[in-house]
């Protein structure tokens, strides 16, 4: 008999940046200077590298994170939602006496939204939490121009990196980056990152020169869905997004690689992982916030029976979505879990504070 012990590595390893997110939708238009607009529509959510932490853990993924929190409520309320409701290992995570948790004010009005945030760079590097990483099935980075250490190290205790990138503010959008791919098992950015680094002019040519690069290269196109390719198993998918109104996407790519990462572990076929991925996201935008909007198997479930309604059963909408996402009947696990909570308007108050007369 061979060793039938349950693999005890975290599913997903991270670490990033941490924020709390205060999202006011419902604007008509942005706002203008000298003017006040009022809206009803707000959450608060821990976001940055938790949007991806919890868009995992959502999936029932041993998730363990590092990031840093502040010695203030932002922190402790993030921290408290990220360990105590949604179940995420902070073991490798340190709260900064006297530093600042940043919180990030979104201003979110149509498929866009602006952004303000406060904040210092906190007193932890990436590499000083990580230390020498845990191993683990597979971790998500945020690459940069300074590769990191640690993600060397964890190439090398045999965990799959799957990597994304971000705007370039020096517009630079130096090929160089792209040698930290050589450590990846696969890479998710969006065309208009493709495309700058790959100096490419479509998101097909992007794909295909990233392809040489890294076994999994998937290019994610908003409004278009999504195209990637798999080197290991010779697979090409090419998926629409899912048509859906949407009222933030604040963290909508993040749920994406996240969703990703959650099919990939389970092995299916490249174009069943990127639907999978786009559904996620195309759930998540509905909802306010980055890391509480992320659907996990209970969102999904919940969408599934809506679409497979007999009430609706003529639709023709649903008709194709029941064709393309037939897979899902197979997939889903049986028990979905609980709802899982979503962004409240303002957070509740700490402990220990007593409510006023």
């Amino acid at each position: 008999m061979g060793d039938e012990r349950p693999d005890a590595r975290p599913d997903v390893l991270l670490t990033g940046l941490l924020f709390y997110d205060l999202v006011l939708t419902g604007l008509g238009k942005p706002p203008t200077p000298g003017e006040e607009i009022w809206t009803d529509g707000m959450g608060t959510s821990p976001g940055g590298i938790a949007n991806l932490a919890v868009a995992a853990a959502r999936y029932g993924l041993r998730t363990s994170l590092a990031t840093v929190f502040g010695d203030d409520y932002y922190g402790a309320h993030c921290r408290e939602v990220l360990a105590e409701q949604e179940h995420i290992d902070l073991s490798l995570s340190r709260t900064a006496d006297g530093w600042h948790t940043p919180v990030t004010v979104s201003i979110a009005y149509g498929h866009d939204r602006a952004l303000v945030t406060h904040g210092q760079e906190p007193p932890y590097s990436q590499d000083a939490l990580m230390g020498d990483p845990p191993a683990a099935r597979t971790a998500l980075v945020h690459i940069e121009a300074e590769p990191r250490e640690w993600l060397a190290k964890a190439a090398a205790n045999g965990t799959k990196i799957f990597a994304d990138v971000g705007w370039d503010p020096t517009q630079q959008w130096s090929s160089a980056l792209l040698d930290q791919l050589a450590l990846c098992h696969a890479f998710v950015p969006n065309d208009t990152e493709a495309m700058a680094y790959t100096r490419t002019d479509t998101a097909a040519d992007a794909l295909s020169k990233l392809s040489e690069l890294v076994p999994v290269a998937v290019v994610t196109r908003g409004g278009d869905g999504a195209i990637a390719v798999d080197q290991t198993t010779g697979e090409y998918a090419d998926v629409p997004a899912l048509a859906t109104e949407v009222l933030d996407a604040t963290g909508a790519g993040d749920v994406f690689g996240a969703s990703f990462v959650a099919a990939s572990l389970e092995g299916w076929p490249l174009e069943e992982r990127l639907r999978f991925a786009v559904l996620a996201a195309g759930l998540s935008v509905r909802r306010h916030g980055g890391a509480l909007a992320a659907p996990g198997w209970y969102g999904v479930h919940q969408w599934w029976r809506s679409v497979r309604n007999t009430e609706h059963a003529e639709n023709s909408e649903n008709t194709e979505l029941r064709r393309a996402y037939g897979f899902l009947a197979d997939r889903m696990p049986a028990d979905p879990g609980p709802p899982v909570p979503h962004a409240p308007v303002t957070p509740p108050a700490p402990h220990g504070i007593p409510d006023l007369p």
